[in-house]
């Protein structure tokens, strides 16, 4: 508890305010602190400002790409002393991601020392590594003192710090970014920066392209780790367009052959941002828990290039259906999220489509070309304005030196005499005696008409803006010259592929077949036992429960249960609780409500079919294939609604179908008679007064019908002319010694 403080105690100043206003306020200021100076990038540099401050402070260290390398530790120093008043280690860190080849398709930071791994191993502490700026740093920070961006105060006010970079480079889509803010957050990949400044010199000549459009020059991500893209094209226009998606990144791998015919998979480029380490753990930790039947071994035998031997357990399976498995279970397949949420301008966070984070870069660069040339042209006309005064004093040379030697105040009296400005004036007083030479009044009449012919050249550009366009489009194809496709950092990494054409990996390929028996009790607690149990040796029920489904199966059989509400749910028989307990009840398996039961329990036959009915006596066939659901809410079959639902789910095994009512009259008519289907209502298989279907089944009417009786005898009736009928009828009362509960099974 805090302590009281009396009212009279309290400052003069004070001013009461409600505790919710006070937290709402405080709240705000700190997200959108988080938003606009931490977690997003500027759309404009594709910089956070930290890595902002980080490189520019290694720009005033005079870092560049053809000096010396200073200490980390230098770096972090400046950044968290001038810049950044945060801990020195997030900033060591956003230093050391700069330099890392694995983490940035086009590193600005050069490092020389131990700069981590793509195993996840750290860098070095800061004071054992050293680095500079990069090529691609440069062009970020090129014409930075040449007023092409605004600059602010640092947090002390000792210095000044510029609020953007003028950025002669697509960073944001070439590096990409991540980072996550308060109730918003960015995923951005990186891009082939080729790919990308193609994209833009479209859109400088076509503002209107379209996503499609712009896809066929960027048509994906470009990973630094390489990898196969395999994500459908219609996906990534989509993903452009919007700003948000994802992309299905694989390894790359290979087959080699070894002795005796036998073969191995090589991985050499992994999925990016995947801990090569992390990954040989979670493969060995499934091949114990064998998860991974089809492999027997993986081992790592990298250097500086990735390399991973993948050994199957036999020779005669596929590798590509070894591979699918793989891809399935671990992290040699990933999706890489797209959200591209970035500060427009600096200040407003917005999710953008390529098309306009292209266009806010093109903006940018149309901004800092103006400003640019303006800070150019005020340079050359001061210059021409000292330039006119010396040519003025070479040919008043004599006159000037005895204005220079006779008069006590000579600077107004040439400004009178040869209509001098007092630049001009300060100018030629200024001037040394080596600079009267004849020499060197030719160089300043070249330097003149050079700079006339710049002035003119500048002046009709900011005047036209096509020729400001073009002027940015000649140095982005210089950019694009410098990282072209056939340089080797410019040459793209990630290669884009179609998903294999075998798409359905078999069970067995991801779990290993065993034998278990599945229980399901009454109450609809599930569990898996160990090998095959008879029905009668299973035990081990909660009080007041007991036994209904036991079913002899194995690992990777597909296990159908249908509920009453008519929906089929598909059960993998690995992923079911096993051990000696009670199992967990099935409805936290499945999306089963607690108002429905489950009405059958089978393990799915290839090409085998059903008999569904409902209460109301219709019903259908339909294919046990098209029951299979992918997700735990199951298919919808048997369409009920209201009080009818499901009571029928019966293999189809024969050529006459059997249906009994709660009425006790029983209808036998051809199985012909019912459609097949996957899902509906059905047709009427037998009409009633009272009640409604009971059971069904179906058999061979030459055999005779067949039931089991409350003892676990079988009875059969092969004189059922009387019986028989069409569909839709009602039928009469069953043979002598029927079941009683009016099923084709006594218990």
């Amino acid at each position: 508890m805090g302590k009281h403080i009396p009212k009279g105690d309290l400052p003069d100043n004070s001013q009461p305010i409600a505790l919710e206003k006070a937290l709402s306020d405080r709240y705000l200021a700190y997200a959108l602190s988080t938003i606009t100076s931490r977690s997003l990038p500027d759309v404009r540099d594709g910089l956070k400002p930290v890595q902002r401050r980080v490189l520019y402070a290694m720009r005033l260290l005079r870092l560049d790409p053809n000096s010396g390398f200073k200490k980390c530790a230098r770096v972090v120093g400046d950044v968290i002393g001038k810049y950044h008043p945060h801990g020195d280690q997030s900033v060591y860190d956003a230093l050391v991601r700069l330099a890392q080849e694995f983490a940035q398709r086009y590193p600005l930071v050069d490092g020389q020392g131990n700069f981590g791994n793509v195993d996840g191993d750290n860098a070095a502490a800061m004071r054992y590594t050293e680095a500079r700026l990069t090529t691609v740093a440069e062009l970020l920070l090129e014409a930075l003192d040449e007023d092409t961006v605004d600059f602010r105060p640092t947090y002390d006010g000792e210095e000044q710090e510029p609020i953007v970079l003028p950025a002669a480079f697509p960073n944001l889509l070439a590096n990409g970014s991540a980072g996550i803010a308060v109730g918003m957050a960015t995923s951005i990949p990186p891009h082939n920066v080729s790919e990308l400044i193609d994209a833009a010199l479209h859109l400088i000549k076509h503002p209107n392209a379209t996503p499609a459009k712009l896809a066929e020059y960027v048509p994906g991500p470009d990973f630094p780790t390489g990898g196969l893209l395999v994500e459908p094209r219609e996906n990534i226009v989509e993903a452009y367009r919007t700003g948000r998606g994802s992309f299905r990144l694989r390894a790359r791998w290979a087959v080699e052959e070894t002795t005796r015919g036998g073969w191995r998979v090589v991985v050499t480029q992994i999925p990016y941002q995947v801990q090569k380490s992390r990954l040989i753990e979670k493969i060995a930790e499934l091949i114990n828990e064998k998860k991974l039947p089809l492999l027997d071994d993986v081992r790592d035998e990298s250097a500086e290039d990735v390399r991973l031997i993948l050994e199957p357990k036999s020779r005669n399976v596929a590798p590509e259906v070894l591979m699918e498995s793989l891809f399935r279970s671990t992290d040699l397949e990933t999706r890489f999220p797209l959200n591209l949420n970035v500060l427009d301008g600096g200040r407003v966070p917005k999710v953008m489509g390529l098309r306009e984070a292209l266009q806010a870069f093109l903006n940018h660069r149309h901004d800092v070309l103006q400003r640019r040339s303006t800070f150019r042209l005020d340079k050359i006309e001061r210059r021409l304005e000292i330039l006119d005064g010396f040519l003025i004093a070479y040919l008043n040379l004599d006159a000037l030196l005895k204005i220079i030697r006779n008069e006590d105040e000579p600077k107004p009296v040439m400004m009178k005499r040869f209509n001098l400005t007092d630049v001009q004036a300060e100018a030629i007083l200024n001037m040394r005696l080596r600079a009267l030479r004849k020499l060197e009044e030719m160089e300043i009449r070249g330097e003149h008409k050079q700079l006339s012919s710049e002035r003119a050249d500048l002046r009709k550009l900011l005047k036209d803006e096509s020729l400001r366009w073009q002027r940015i489009s000649a140095e982005l194809a210089e950019v694009k010259k410098t990282f072209g496709p056939k340089t080797p950092l410019g040459r793209r990494r990630t290669t884009l592929a179609d998903m294999p054409a075998i798409a359905d990996v078999p069970l067995e390929a991801t779990v290993e077949r065993e034998p278990i028996t599945i229980v399901l009790s009454e109450k609809g607690w599930i569990r898996t036992l160990k090998g095959h149990v008879a029905p009668e040796a299973v035990a081990n029920y909660k009080e007041g429960d007991k036994g209904r489904f036991v079913l002899q199966a194995e690992t990777t059989d597909k296990i159908i249960l249908f509920g009453t509400n008519g929906r089929a749910y598909t059960l993998s028989p690995d992923k079911l609780p096993g051990g000696r307990g009670y199992g967990e009840p099935v409805r936290l398996v499945l999306d089963l409500g607690d108002d429905q039961e489950t009405l059958s329990l089978f393990i799915h036959k290839p090409g085998a079919k059903r008999l569904v009915g409902a209460t109301d006596g219709r019903g259908f066939v339909v294919p046990e294939a098209d029951m299979l659901a992918q997700t735990r809410s199951g298919r919808q079959i048997l369409n009920v609604s209201g009080d009818v639902e499901a009571a029928v789910c019966v293999p189809v095994e024969g050529d006459t179908v059997a249906v009994i009512g709660d009425n006790r009259k029983l209808l036998l008519f051809p199985l012909a008679e019912v459609p097949e289907m996957t899902r509906g209502r059905g047709v009427r298989l037998q009409v009633y007064r009272d009640g409604g279907l009971r059971d069904a089944r179906t058999f061979m009417l030459k055999e005779g019908l067949t039931w089991i009786d409350a003892s676990g005898r079988t009875r059969t009736e092969t004189a059922v002319k009387d019986w028989i009928g069409t569909r839709a009828q009602a039928g009469r009362l069953p043979p002598r010694g029927f079941n009683g509960n009016n099923r084709f099974e006594g218990k």
